[in-house]
């Protein structure tokens, strides 16, 4: 098992969690969407695996580089 963290590319507020504990992603796939600016920022997963921690719920602020999901890889 080798450990990925996924990161918030810019600071905002969680909007919308996509994905649940336990879930399969692929490479590409939107983890969550972030609200800056009026704007809706997708996260997106970097590699392909299985979700094993979400960082933060609906409605955090976070920031640029902030750890949001971890995935087993």
């Amino acid at each position: 098992m080798s450990k990925f963290t996924v990161e918030s590319e810019m600071a905002g507020s969680i909007w919308k969690i996509l994905v649940e504990i336990g879930g399969r992603v692929t490479e590409g796939d939107t983890l969550m969407i972030i609200e800056a600016m009026k704007m809706e920022i997708p996260v997106v997963a970097n590699e392909s695996g299985r979700v094993l921690e979400i960082l933060v719920k609906e409605g955090d602020q976070v920031s640029d580089g902030d750890a949001v999901v971890v995935l087993d890889v």
